[in-house]
């Protein structure tokens, strides 16, 4: 079979990362995506560098498989174009500035009015009804003001994650909203419009952190390890790496003193006995486990955690990662076309056995416009 999602089109105004990431998956899953970008300007992330080559990291992994259109949705004709895009459409994807959709005759409801078997989805920083509606939104401003920086990092130093989180969430949240909204048209016939807010997005991943601190407790980011569960961090080794090594119940304490460290006194020891008071000794204990992975190496504790049944990794970093051993050997890594030739990108993560991944394509700014002002200007076929 082709991909689940092949013949429907789904429409793209679009920039940065969250509804980029969204239009992806979608295309991902055989999904038409037309990308309308602005004339001579395009996405802003195909400026941010020209690492790839010339192209720009952000735009290579979020933009494959799309088709680039440039129209000016201030001038009529292109808009009449656009106007027959939505006609023929079965999404629309944006994540423009506050207002902007307004600003073009293009605000959701009145779209979900003219175009009732659409699909709408409108991502906003801070969505509607609030005191910062009218506020841009980037990843960074949105972590800030939804306090996972501040459980990021160690006490006094908050930390912005190195990975997007606020932008990737709410892509994915955006990207299975789609898949709901497509799956009720098939019973109801209707469209309708789903709005995501980046910090409602962020607020349900801090989940955890507002039930704690509603509930009269408080978090104390810990750097590399969990304010929650304790011990669960990173140990330099005998050979200069560094392992990361985690419990995250009272049954694997056990397992972790007695089968790894050798130490049944510490599985005994009742001022250990449950997690929340490991928590309470977290540095007693990141001692405990420091001194014994510094007396081994790296894959020497590894292959003990494993017998052991102690969930354990490598800290690696991004090098690491590209040449990563299960990644090769799953076959997660595979090409895509581009302006500048054949480019390695990774396998969609979630795939459906039988389902066929499209070709892929990073599109050069308006490489397809004048197939798309001739598909869409024309009367549609009797």
């Amino acid at each position: 079979m082709t991909g689940p999602l092949d013949g429907v089109t789904v429409v793209a105004l679009e920039q940065a990362i969250a509804a980029p990431l969204c239009t992806r998956h979608l295309a991902d899953l055989g999904a038409r995506v037309i990308k309308v970008e602005n004339p001579g300007v395009g996405d802003a992330s195909r400026h941010y560098d020209g690492v790839v080559r010339g192209l720009a990291a952000h735009f290579v992994w979020l933009n494959h498989g799309k088709e680039s259109a440039e129209l000016d949705l201030r001038e009529e004709a292109d808009r009449a174009v656009f106007a027959r895009l939505l006609d023929r459409a079965d999404v629309l994807v944006s994540n423009l500035a506050p207002g902007a959709l307004g600003r073009h005759g293009l605000a959701p409801d009145d779209l979900a009015r003219r175009h009732p078997r659409l699909v709408v989805v409108d991502i906003s920083g801070y969505g509607t009804g609030g005191p910062l509606d009218h506020k841009r939104a980037y990843d960074l401003l949105i972590q800030s003001e939804g306090g996972s920086c501040a459980i990021t990092g160690t006490p006094g130093a908050p930390v912005k994650p190195g990975v997007p989180v606020a932008d990737i969430g709410t892509a994915l949240y955006a990207y299975s909203a789609v898949l709901a909204a497509l799956y009720d048209r098939e019973h109801t016939g209707r469209g309708t419009v789903v709005r995501v807010a980046m910090l409602d997005v962020l607020a349900e991943m801090m989940g955890f952190a507002l039930n704690t601190v509603v509930h009269g407790g408080e978090l104390v980011p810990v750097g590399l390890g969990s304010p929650t569960v304790a011990p669960y961090g990173a140990y330099p080794t005998r050979d200069g790496q560094t392992v990361v090594l985690g419990v995250t119940n009272d049954r694997e304490w056990r397992r972790l003193t007695e089968d790894l460290l050798g130490r049944p006194d510490l599985a005994a020891d009742p001022r250990y006995a449950r997690n929340s008071d490991r928590v309470g000794r977290r540095g007693e204990l990141d001692a405990i486990v420091g001194e014994w992975c510094a007396r081994h190496d790296l894959d020497d504790v590894r292959a003990r955690a494993d017998e052991a049944g102690i969930g354990n990794a490598r800290l690696n970093d991004v090098h690491d990662l590209a040449a990563h051993p299960q990644l090769s050997a799953r076959g997660r890594w595979r090409e895509v076309g581009s302006p500048v030739g054949p480019l390695p990108a990774l396998v969609p993560p979630a795939l459906g056995t039988g389902w066929t991944l499209p070709d892929a394509r990073v599109p050069a700014l308006g490489e397809h416009t004048d197939a798309i002002r001739a598909e869409f200007a024309a009367a549609d076929p009797p």
